[in-house]
C-alpha cells in the first residue's frame, strides 16, 4: 500500500512568513479589539493566549466570546495584494508533481484563503484534497491542529491506517499529535530561519513567459533546533521526501 502524504499548506508548501502572517495576525487583533471593545495591546495579548492554549485564536474567541468562526475566518484572511506577495520554490513544485501516492492539504488555514494560495501558486491540481478548517469539526465544534482525535477521524475519511500516512508540517506541535496517533512527522524546515529567498511567484511568473527563469536564490542556512524524539525525519526540500516511503 502506498503512502498518503498529508501536507500542511503555510510555511511548508509557501513562504507564509513573508506573504500572509504578519497581515493575518494584524487582522485578528483588529477583530478582537473591535469585537470584544478591548484595546489594541489587550487584543493581541488575547489572540497570543487563545493560540497558545488551543492551537488557533478562533477556538478561544468561541468557547469564550461567542464569535461566530465563519465570520471571523472571513474577516481576517481577506488580506488585499497576498497574491503579489506569493513565493514558492521551483524545485519544490517539481518534487511535489512527481511524488507518488495520495497527496492531501490539511490547513487550519479557511478554505478561500488556501484555494488563494495553491491557485495562485498552480498547485491545486497536485492534490487529491484538501482539508480546511472548516472541515476539521466534531460534535458541531471545530478541532483543528493539532487535535488528535481530528487525525484519527481524518484517517477514517481517508480510509488509510495512520501508520501509512506522512504528516509534513513546519509546526513541532502538530507533528506530535500526528505521532501520538501512529503517523510519521516530517519537519519542513524550509522557511523557517527566516533566511528564504525565492522570487515572487507573480515575478517568476512574468519572467517565463518572457522566456527567463530568474534564479532562485540560495535557501541554506542553521537548521533551527535539533530533531525531537517524535519527528521522523526532518527536510529543507521536498525532493527528500520519496526516500521516506
Amino acid at each position: 500500500m502506498s503512502v498518503v502524504w498529508l501536507f500542511d499548506l503555510d510555511n511548508t508548501l509557501h513562504d507564509a512568513s513573508h506573504a500572509a502572517f504578519a497581515p493575518t495576525s494584524a487582522a485578528m487583533s483588529e477583530y478582537i479589539a473591535r469585537h470584544l471593545g478591548v484595546s489594541a495591546d489587550e487584543a493581541h495579548a488575547l489572540r497570543r493566549a487563545y493560540w497558545l492554549r488551543y492551537g488557533a485564536t478562533l477556538l478561544g474567541l468561541v468557547r469564550h466570546h461567542g464569535v461566530r468562526a465563519a465570520h471571523f475566518l472571513d474577516e481576517t484572511h481577506r488580506l488585499p495584494g497576498l497574491e503579489a506577495r506569493l513565493r514558492t520554490s521551483a524545485h519544490d513544485r517539481a518534487a511535489l508533481a512527481a511524488l507518488p501516492g495520495r497527496k492531501v492539504i490539511v490547513t487550519n488555514a479557511p478554505r478561500a484563503y488556501a484555494m488563494r494560495v495553491l491557485d495562485t501558486l498552480g498547485l491545486t491540481r497536485s492534490f487529491d484534497a484538501i482539508v480546511t478548517i472548516e472541515d476539521m469539526t466534531m460534535f458541531g465544534q471545530h478541532r483543528p491542529k493539532p487535535d488528535a482525535r481530528m487525525l484519527r477521524r481524518l484517517c477514517a475519511r481517508l480510509k488509510v491506517a495512520p501508520s501509512r500516512c506522512v504528516l509534513v508540517e513546519d509546526t513541532l506541535e502538530h507533528q506530535k499529535a500526528a505521532r501520538r496517533v501512529g503517523m510519521r512527522a516530517v519537519w519542513m524546515q524550509r522557511y523557517l530561519d527566516g533566511r528564504f529567498r525565492g522570487v515572487p511567484w507573480q515575478r517568476r511568473r512574468a519572467a517565463r513567459e518572457a522566456g527567463a527563469e530568474p534564479p532562485q536564490p540560495s535557501a541554506q542556512g542553521r537548521r533551527p533546533g535539533a530533531r525531537p524524539a517524535y519527528v521522523y525525519a526532518r527536510i529543507r526540500a521536498l525532493r527528500e521526501l520519496p526516500c521516506l516511503r
